[in-house]
């Protein structure tokens, strides 16, 4: 046996957030909004992907922000993106660079801590 992938990365936010989320995810990080399966649609929340990433956000009626443990997204043209949220009013912390990787870090709208990180090449 062996894990071969992360299929998806599951976020909460609190209820009625879908716009902000949408905002954000769809509007700041590209990633597109995508139908939920229909019995799932009632329990709100919105789920996000691109060919390679797939992020779901899901209501949590005792919602309280993932400040530590966080989704790590590859992208390609950090600089590109930091300048994008910091131009939509989204405070961006720089990381720590290490030894493949040039990283930031920014919070969603609900105060989901992201990491964003980019290959040294």
């Amino acid at each position: 046996m062996t894990i071969v992938a992360i299929d998806h990365v599951q976020l909460a936010m609190p209820e009625g957030g879908e716009t902000s989320a949408q905002e954000f995810y769809e509007g700041l990080l590209g990633l597109t909004r995508v139908p939920k399966p229909p019995h799932l649609e009632l329990r709100g929340g919105c789920w996000f992907e691109n060919d390679c990433v797939k992020v779901h956000l899901g209501v949590d009626a005792d919602f309280r922000p993932a400040r530590k443990a966080h989704p790590a997204l590859v992208v390609d043209g950090l600089d590109r993106l930091v300048a994008r949220l910091r131009a939509a009013g989204v405070t961006v912390r720089d990381g720590e660079t290490l030894e493949t990787c040039r990283r930031a870090y920014a919070d969603d709208p609900f105060g989901n801590r992201i990491e964003l990180l980019e290959s040294i090449e």
